[in-house]
């Protein structure tokens, strides 16, 4: 018998909307366009797989990225990313209301800037923080750990055989970007747990959500630490006392080794906020925030091709502007005026050489016509 839930995960109501999230600011991309052509018989068939329990997910495309670090990232064929958001439709909102107010990525209202300000807030009230990040986060994710955490939010059966497929069908895609580490109590097998989520899902990032919210709750019930915020697997911990920090720091090894998850303890110290604290591209004081030098480096790489792009024609003003204004919103977050100024005062743009390579292209038959 269909559950409820089931039901609603799988009416035209709700396909139709997951359709449109997952094509939002992608409809230029060739996949998605296929889709779109036939998008009635696509759902159609989608609908009936999930009904029938035979939705199986198809084999992910992976690439490598190495900007700001190498990570491999795992994309779904987009049907299955329409899948995804038609699932995370009907279950997120049980979890939303769980987790803490001060979890961040991933959810309405609660980005990368709000975090960097509630970061800041509490640095300008406490004296010392404690800040860490998980080991290789998506490629540790244990699979039943995972499904037990997801069991308690969602009794109906046919929603968790669902959730399973798509877990499943992560199993391994990271692997090959995970070092074991053995945990006290594991056998020879222990190895060869299923794990992994592939980065790049939305399943995968409201499921890391899920993940970490029993050591979200720990440090807020258990070591009774207010001030205390997380980024995905960022996080940090805020205190007057040192000693205390300490402590914490042990007691949240301990609390994550029950999730088969590590820290990188090394770069884990207390210090004082006046120092500065690295958090999400910046550099955040009590009193300012400055980027990364790390993250300043790939800009000018990044804005130095584009404009390379558009001086041979390959791109319009329009992109290139977009470009350079999307630059400009992030890093506006910090004390930058003069970094933008340097940046810009580094990369001239010149127009002539733009439309001289237009003409060029569209003579020889590249372009049919100038860019704007």
């Amino acid at each position: 018998m269909i559950s409820g839930a089931f039901d609603h995960l799988c009416s035209w109501d709700n396909l139709l909307l997951a359709w449109r999230n997952a094509a939002r600011g992608k409809r230029g991309s060739g996949s998605v366009a296929r889709f779109e052509y036939r998008a009635e018989e696509h759902l159609a068939s989608l609908q009936d797989q999930m009904r029938s329990g035979t939705y199986r997910p198809a084999p992910y495309v992976h690439f490598h990225i190495t900007d700001p670090k190498p990570r491999k990232i795992s994309a779904a064929r987009f049907r299955d990313r329409v899948v995804h958001h038609a699932l995370c439709n009907v279950i997120e909102p049980r979890f939303e209301r769980l987790f803490i107010a001060h979890s961040y990525a991933n959810r309405k209202g609660k980005g990368t800037h709000r975090a960097i300000d509630r970061l800041q807030e509490l640095a300008r009230c406490h004296r010392y923080v404690l800040r860490a990040d998980v080991v290789q986060h998506f490629a540790s994710v244990d699979h039943a750990i995972l499904l037990e955490i997801l069991r308690r939010q969602i009794p109906e059966a046919d929603v968790m055989a669902l959730v399973e497929t798509i877990v499943a069908s992560g199993r391994g895609v990271l692997d090959d970007q995970y070092d074991y580490v053995p945990f006290p109590g594991d056998d020879l097998l222990a190895i060869l747990r299923p794990r992994g989520l592939p980065i790049g899902n939305l399943s995968s990032q409201f499921w890391s959500n899920c993940y970490l919210h029993p050591l979200d709750e720990f440090v807020r019930r258990e070591l009774g630490c207010r001030a205390y915020l997380r980024y995905v697997d960022d996080f940090a911990l805020f205190g007057d006392d040192k000693r205390e920090l300490w402590a914490w720091k042990e007691a949240v090894i301990a609390r994550l080794a029950r999730l088969r998850l590590v820290i990188h303890e090394t770069r884990a110290q207390v210090l004082p906020v006046t120092a500065g604290i690295p958090w999400l591209g910046f550099v955040v004081y009590p009193t300012h925030r400055l980027v990364k030098g790390r993250n300043v480096r790939h800009a000018q790489r990044t804005l130095r091709a584009r404009l390379a792009a558009y001086h041979a024609g390959l791109i319009s003003f329009g992109e290139l502007d977009a470009s350079f204004r999307g630059w400009i919103a992030h890093v506006s977050h910090g004390d930058t005026w003069r970094l933008r100024e340097q940046v810009f005062n580094t990369l001239p743009i010149c127009h002539a050489a733009h439309h001289r390579a237009v003409a060029e292209r569209a003579a020889g038959g590249g372009l049919p016509r100038p860019l704007p």
